[in-house]
């Protein structure tokens, strides 16, 4: 990915070394469960779920105030490396969505805030710490992220490259866009008459509409600034296989459950990106087929 010379976000929101928000609940204490909780809780999100639940603290109670700086952005160093992704990643992101919303959608759009924490922090969804991994809370509308997982995509799921991380975090951009468009909404309200099995698979495709709207977001990242260099398609395709559902249980437990994936296999993540990256096809036609038929 190019990154030299290029602008980083104003809407990073860097709360490394700030201490973070304290885990309410339980033992009432940041730091007080234990490495079986945190493991458990690593398990829980990469099968799916979501392990503010797991905690107890999926999105009740009131959002949790949020600190803004005036250019946050222009705070992190050049040698940061992996903060100079997610910030670029960002700001490229923003130059695609305002496009393509005034463009497509007729309508303005709303940029979200990124924030960088170290270990643990406080969203409006609930407690945050390394454990979750990148998630985005639409109680807040940010995206939430501590730069280790970059470490965990390299050395645990061997997908490296400064583009794995892009993909990543423009998948958790794709959320902020389904929340705007209503199909988290949707997803949200349909989920709640289904069995269990059909709610996952719900969230299947929600999770497969996010991956292909980050390959739209690269397609058009590249046309309107040429971001990509050589390979970096194929970081992000790295990345989607080591984070599918079946690579995940398979690892975990020495078998797969479909019944029970919430974010599609490595082949439909793939897929879907790709699809969007070669389309580049934002539409709401392109988009509503992904809840259009049962074939995934």
């Amino acid at each position: 990915m190019k990154l030299q010379g290029r602008k980083g976000s104003s809407n990073i929101d860097d709360r490394r070394g700030r201490g973070g928000g304290s885990f309410i609940g339980g033992a009432g204490k940041a730091g007080s469960f234990g490495i079986g909780t945190i493991i458990i809780m690593i398990i829980v999100f990469f099968l799916g779920g979501n392990p503010l639940d797991y905690l107890g603290m999926g999105g009740g109670g009131s959002p949790a105030p949020t600190e803004r700086r005036s250019n946050p952005g222009a705070d992190i160093a050049e040698d940061d490396t992996n903060a100079r992704i997610v910030s670029v990643t960002l700001a490229e992101t923003e130059d695609v969505w305002n496009s393509i919303f005034q463009q497509q959608y007729g309508r303005s759009y709303q940029e979200p805030v990124l924030v960088l924490f170290s270990r643990q922090d406080r969203s409006a969804c609930g407690f945050a710490s390394a454990a979750t991994g990148p998630f985005y809370c639409p109680a807040d509308q940010q995206v939430y992220i501590d730069l280790s997982f970059a470490d965990q995509l390299r050395e645990r799921f061997g997908a490296p490259g400064d583009f794995a991380l892009a993909y990543v975090v423009a998948h958790e951009v794709g959320h902020h866009i389904q929340n705007l468009l209503g199909y988290s909404q949707q997803v949200s309200q349909a989920r709640g008459r289904m069995s269990e099995a059909d709610a996952n698979a719900m969230s299947v495709r929600l999770e497969l509409q996010a991956d292909y709207l980050a390959g739209v977001w690269a397609k058009y990242a590249n046309q309107q600034s040429q971001l990509l260099e050589p390979g970096d398609i194929e970081e992000a395709i790295g990345a989607a296989t080591a984070i599918g559902d079946d690579r995940l249980q398979m690892e975990s437990q020495g078998y797969v459950v479909p019944e029970s994936f919430t974010h599609g296999t490595s082949e439909q993540r793939v897929r879907a990106f790709t699809s969007g990256y070669q389309s580049g096809d934002a539409s709401k036609a392109a988009l509503d087929r992904f809840f259009s038929t049962r074939n995934l």
